[in-house]
C-alpha cells in the first residue's frame, strides 16, 4: 500500500486552552499513514486578557499523496461563508417596531449584547454599558441591545415595558432592538451571522444573558466574550478599534 502522510493544523483561539501535540503511527505490513492532531491554541485577535475569543480557523498546510503535493491556502479565521456577509447586510427592528439597517452603523465599533431584565448580571451589565456609551459614543462606539426572553425566561416583558426598564432604571441611550430569539430555529439572522462569524467548537450557542460580540468598524466580528466577563473588562479591546 502506497504511503501516505498528512498534516492539519487546526488554529482555534479558545480560551483557556493550551496547545499540544499528539502522534499516533502504525507498523503493520500495509503501510499506514502518520496522522498528527492538535488541538487548539489560546490566542486573542486584541490581544485582551480578559477576553475570550471563539472564533474558528482550519488551515490544510500539505498533502502528500504518491509523491504528489497539494498546496491548500488557509481558509482563515472565519467560516467562508461568514466571510461573504458584515454586519451591514442585515436589517432589524427596534424596540418601538420600527425597521432599522445595520449599515446606518457603518464605520463604528460595536458591542452587540443580549439583554435581560430581570438576571443576576441586568444591574452590573447594564451600568457599565451605559458608563461606556457615554464615555466612547462620540468616538465611533455604538452598543446594540437585543433583549431575550430565552435564558430562565428573565425577559419576560413587552417591549415597552423593557424600554421604560433600560432607559427609566439605568437611563440607558443605547439602542435598544425589538426582542428575539439567539439560539434554536427562530434565531435572528443577525445572530445566525454573529454566531458563524466567532463559533468555533464551543461556540455554537449562546450560553446565557448578556454574551457579548465585538464587531470593527468594517462590520466584522473580531472578538466574543462569554456572559461572565464585564463590560468593563473589554473596555481596552473597544479603545483598540475605536483608535484604529
Amino acid at each position: 500500500m502506497a504511503s501516505m502522510s498528512f498534516s492539519a493544523t487546526f488554529s482555534t483561539p479558545l480560551h483557556g486552552y493550551s496547545q499540544t501535540k499528539t502522534t499516533r503511527s502504525s507498523n503493520s505490513s500495509a503501510s499506514c499513514p502518520s496522522m498528527a492532531f492538535w488541538t487548539p491554541s489560546v490566542k486573542s485577535s486584541l490581544g485582551s486578557s480578559k477576553s475570550a475569543i471563539f472564533q474558528n480557523g482550519f488551515s490544510l498546510q500539505s498533502l502528500s499523496f504518491n509523491g504528489a503535493f497539494f498546496k491548500a491556502r488557509s481558509l482563515g479565521v472565519y467560516a467562508r461563508a461568514a466571510t461573504e456577509k458584515t454586519l451591514y447586510d442585515f436589517s432589524v427592528k427596534d424596540i418601538d417596531g420600527k425597521d432599522v439597517p445595520l449599515s446606518k452603523f457603518k464605520g463604528k465599533v460595536l458591542l452587540i449584547v443580549n439583554v435581560a431584565s430581570k438576571c443576576g448580571l441586568t444591574s452590573s451589565n447594564y451600568s457599565e454599558l451605559s458608563h461606556l456609551y457615554e464615555k466612547y459614543k462620540t468616538q465611533g462606539f455604538e452598543i446594540l441591545a437585543f433583549p431575550c426572553n430565552q435564558f430562565g425566561g428573565q425577559e419576560p416583558g413587552s417591549n415597552p415595558e423593557i424600554k421604560q426598564f433600560a432607559c427609566t432604571r439605568f437611563k440607558a441611550e443605547f439602542p435598544i432592538f425589538d426582542k428575539v430569539d439567539v439560539n434554536g430555529p427562530s434565531t435572528a439572522p443577525v445572530y445566525q451571522f454573529l454566531k458563524s462569524s466567532a463559533g468555533g467548537f464551543l461556540g455554537d450557542l449562546v450560553k446565557w444573558n448578556f454574551e457579548k460580540f465585538l464587531v470593527d468598524k468594517n462590520g466584522k466580528v473580531v472578538e466574543r466574550y462569554p456572559p461572565t466577563t464585564s463590560p468593563f473588562q473589554i473596555e481596552k479591546d473597544i479603545q483598540k478599534l475605536v483608535a484604529a
